[in-house]
Parts: C-alpha cells; structure tokens; sequence
C-alpha cells in the first residue's frame, strides 16, 4: 500500500514536479555549476601583466553629491594607492552638494598636497558631473570611482597594467565588494545577515559571472562604482546619457554596440563600498538597477533585433529572458502551487518541491563558494573573511529570491510608470 502510494505522488503527478524543477535547473543552477569550472580553468591558465618601462598618466574623477562623510577615506585610498602620485590627476566633479563637501576637499588639499587635486563644479546628477570631468581629463586611462568607497592600494595599479597589457581592451569594470571590517561592525544581526548575503553576492557575481561575460565580451554592464576607459575611446562615445538611471549600462553599451570595442572584468581591481543599510535601500536600488537595464536594452535594441528566435545568436536577448521574462512565471508558480491543493495534489508533493528546488540552489551556492575561495588567493584577508560564510549558501537562494520579487515590481514600475520614476 505505501509503495503504491509513493508511485503514485511521483509517477502519475511527475508533470508536476518536472515544470516546477526543470526551468530553475537548465537555466540556472546547471549553467552556474558549468560556469564555475570554466573561472577556474582560466584562472589557473592566466598570464602574469607586466609592467611597462614607463607607466602612464591616469585621470581619476569622483562624482560628489553630500559626500561630506566618506570623502576623505575615498581621497586617502587614492593618495595611498601603490600607483605612482605624480602621475595621478584627481577631478572632484560636485554636482550640487549641500552640506561641507568643499571643506573635507580643502583639509585633503593640505593633508595630500602631493596629489595633483582639483573640485568642478558641474549641474546636479552624476551621469552631469562625469560629462563635465571628463572634459577636464588629461591622463591617458580615465577611471570613475564612487566617493563613498575606497580603492584597495593596488586597484589602480592593476587596471593600468591590464590596459597596458591588453590594447585591445578599450574599458574595464573593478570588482565591487562590501567592506568587511563595516560588516562586522554592524549591531544588528538583522542588518548584518543581509549585509553578509550583499557581500556573497558580489563576490560571486564579480569575480565569478562577470568573469564568464567577459571571455566573449558580453559585459552588461560596467560598475558604476569603479570602472575605467581609454581616453581617447571615452572621447568616442556619445558620453554618459543624462535620460536614463542606467548610464553605466547605457555607456557599456555604447562602447560594445557602437565602438565595437571590448568592455571587460580586471577581477584584482577591488572597489569597497558601504555595506547596504537595509531592505528599504535594497528595494529603492535593485528596481533602478532593473529599470536601467531595461531602458538600455530597449534603446540598443532598435538596430539589433531582440525576440525569442535570437536567443542563440543575441546576449541581450538571454539577459532579458533569464533576468527579466522568467520573473513573472516564477512568481505565477509560486502561487499557482497553492491553487494545485484544490486539484487534489498531495501537500507532501508541494513541500517535497519546494525543498527539492531549495536544496539544487543550496548546492548551486556552494559550488560558487568554492570556487571564489580558490579565485581569492590573491587577497588573503578577503579569503578569510569568505571563508567564514560558507553558512551564507543557505541563506543565499532565501535572498536571490527577495530580489527576484523586487525585479518584478520594478519591471510593472517601469510599465506603468514609464514618464516618472517613482520606486515605491
């Protein structure tokens, strides 16, 4: 009698269990594991840069907006970056601020006085500033970084030297990651179990995906936190686009679609920035993330057709099905799960489903746990550090999924609110 009833939930209502397992294990969790054995392969086969006799001038320009509070740090990471000072020129582009902003420039004016440092004043909003500063840029790589993080002392250093080194790379995205020692810190353990899936994120997302899309040049999109351009490539372009909340998409964009140039990942380029305050800003800054992917991907996709017959042929095309398309059947199925009780489903097929699909992310997440730990090498004490979250591949599918849920309210924000933005 048991054996006949355990076939009966599996065989006879296996058409169940099969949609509900199989959109999430082809398009997700397989690629990710197969992914994972490929930023290991070329991990281990990679070439060592080397230094050219004589190293370039660089401009590195940081949009200010009321950075009166991390604008210091942001400053003495660059002054004490392992690249030589006297051939750093700094633009501070303030678009607007109104707290004392100038002032923290002022006392970093006189405590780094061997930087070559300088403040424009540009209109409000930070697609503006950059135009401006760009503009003012002498250096031969321009690089953009956030006023509210800090460069590891090598970063820059290393994006010269992958650019040297590679000429035919006309732009570069740093690897973002949360401050730990910020993480650490944090008093509560609300705060800090979410702050601690952020930095699992990224760690994976950069050293890991972004990785894979830059053996093809399929970056979507740079960070806007710390990325960096040839000179004369950035002068090429129709510089950042004002109309959008995705200028770093858009500006990808511009230099892959248009340049046809190669837009890539220098993974031991390492950007710190604050960890997230809480699930108010995670939700204010994932759907402007959507809603920027979305709006570039419209505006590039008027000279190349994207629809459902270019999903081999067209990156774009996958981005927007897997990110975008397959949020609204998730979710549909989330609930329709529910409706099936009525139909006489088993609840122990649902539960069993439900744990089963939990369990291939859980595992999914630990293959990527791995491999970054390997791919950290180079940083010890970041190693470290990940190498105590190893718990965190438990929570990780919990927060993939809030996020998801958040995607989705923007994609119907974007719809029907397309003249305005508004993310609540």
């Amino acid at each position: 009698m048991t054996i006949t009833y355990w076939l009966d939930l599996t065989l006879l209502q296996m058409g169940f269990w099969l949609t509900w397992v199989l959109i999430p294990l082809v398009v997700e969790i397989i690629p990710a594991i197969i992914s994972s054995f490929r930023v290991l392969y070329r991990f281990h086969h990679r070439s060592k840069h080397k230094v050219p006799a004589k190293l370039p001038l660089i401009t590195v320009i940081v949009p200010v907006y009321n950075s009166a509070k991390t604008l210091f740090a942001c400053i003495a990471s660059i002054a004490n970056s392992t690249y030589p000072t006297h051939l750093i020129q700094v633009i501070l582009a303030d678009n607007q601020s109104t707290d004392d902003s100038f002032s923290v420039f002022s006392h970093a004016q006189s405590v780094f006085n061997r930087l070559n440092m300088q403040m424009i004043h540009t209109q409000k909003g930070k697609a503006q500033a950059l135009n401006s500063a760009i503009y003012q840029a002498i250096g031969k790589y321009v690089i953009n970084i956030d006023s509210d993080g800090t460069l590891r002392p090598e970063a820059l250093m290393n994006m010269v030297l992958q650019f040297e080194n590679e000429p035919d790379v006309a732009a570069l995205t740093g690897a973002i990651l949360s401050n730990k020692k910020v993480i650490r810190e944090l008093p509560k353990n609300s705060h800090r179990i979410l702050a601690q899936n952020e930095y699992f994120e990224y760690v994976q997302a950069f050293l890991s995906g972004r990785a894979i899309e830059s053996e093809h040049n399929h970056l979507f999109t740079r960070s806007g936190a710390f990325s960096a351009f040839r000179r004369e490539v950035l002068l090429q372009t129709f510089m950042y686009n004002t109309m959008t909340v995705g200028e770093d998409t858009d500006m990808t964009f511009q230099i892959r679609q248009n340049l046809k140039q190669k837009v890539v990942l220098c993974p031991n380029a390492i950007f710190y920035i604050s960890p997230i305050s809480g699930l108010g800003e995670l939700y204010t800054q994932r759907q402007r993330w959507f809603r920027g992917e979305l709006e570039t991907s419209k505006d590039f996709s008027k000279s190349k057709k994207v629809g459902i017959l270019s999903l081999f042929d067209n990156f774009v095309t996958r981005r927007l099905i897997i990110d975008h398309t397959f949020l609204f059947p998730r979710m549909i199925w989330f609930f329709a799960s529910f409706v099936l009780l009525f139909f006489h489903y088993s609840i122990w097929v649902l539960i069993d489903s439900y744990l089963l699909i939990y369990l291939l992310y859980v595992f999914a997440s630990f293959i990527n746990y791995f491999c970054v730990r390997i791919l950290l090498q180079e940083f010890p004490s970041e190693k470290h550090y990940f190498g105590h979250l190893w718990w965190v591949a438990w929570t990780f599918p919990i927060y993939n999924f809030i996020c998801a849920w958040i995607r989705m309210i923007g994609a119907i924000n974007t719809i029907t609110r397309p003249t305005q933005w508004n993310s609540e």
